[in-house]
């Protein structure tokens, strides 16, 4: 079935595009392709609304509002279609977040070894990333570099 589709009186073929289309997993086309860039040991880091910036680093900005999505949405649909061998988080995220937050992320990153570095640490081994998903989490220190597998 062959359909007008689009600006510019453009054709398009709807059976293709239902065959073709993505209907479960990463939807995200910015993220898929970061993430098939990303290599064996490479980091690729979830960041918080706050995070600072890294020249020459891609950021993908899906902030929306305060919260909305958090580090936890993005590392679970991650974790779905990304192999990681290892996360690093800061160690200041234990010092000021309840058990429960904790609890939530350590689950998320089941099966993978986290490792728990000061910020400054973290900031600093943060420069070698393929890219940044940046989120609109206000968790302090509620980052998450993970390593690929």
């Amino acid at each position: 079935m062959r359909e007008q589709w689009g600006g510019g009186g453009a054709i398009c073929d709807i059976s293709i595009m239902r065959d073709s289309m993505i209907r479960d997993g990463l939807l995200n086309p910015a993220i898929n392709h970061l993430l098939s860039r990303v290599r064996h040991t490479n980091f690729l880091l979830i960041s918080d609304r706050g995070f600072p910036t890294i020249p020459q680093v891609e950021i993908i900005d899906i902030s929306l509002v305060a919260d909305m999505p958090r580090v936890l949405d993005v590392l679970h649909a991650v974790r779905a279609n990304f192999e990681c061998r290892r996360a690093l988080m800061s160690t200041e995220f234990r010092e000021v977040h309840a058990a429960d937050l904790q609890r939530a992320y350590e689950t998320a990153m089941s099966g993978i070894e986290i490792d728990w570095i000061p910020h400054v640490e973290f900031k600093r081994r943060a420069l070698q990333v393929i890219g940044i998903i940046r989120t609109g989490d206000s968790a302090r220190f509620g980052n998450v570099l993970l390593e690929s597998g």
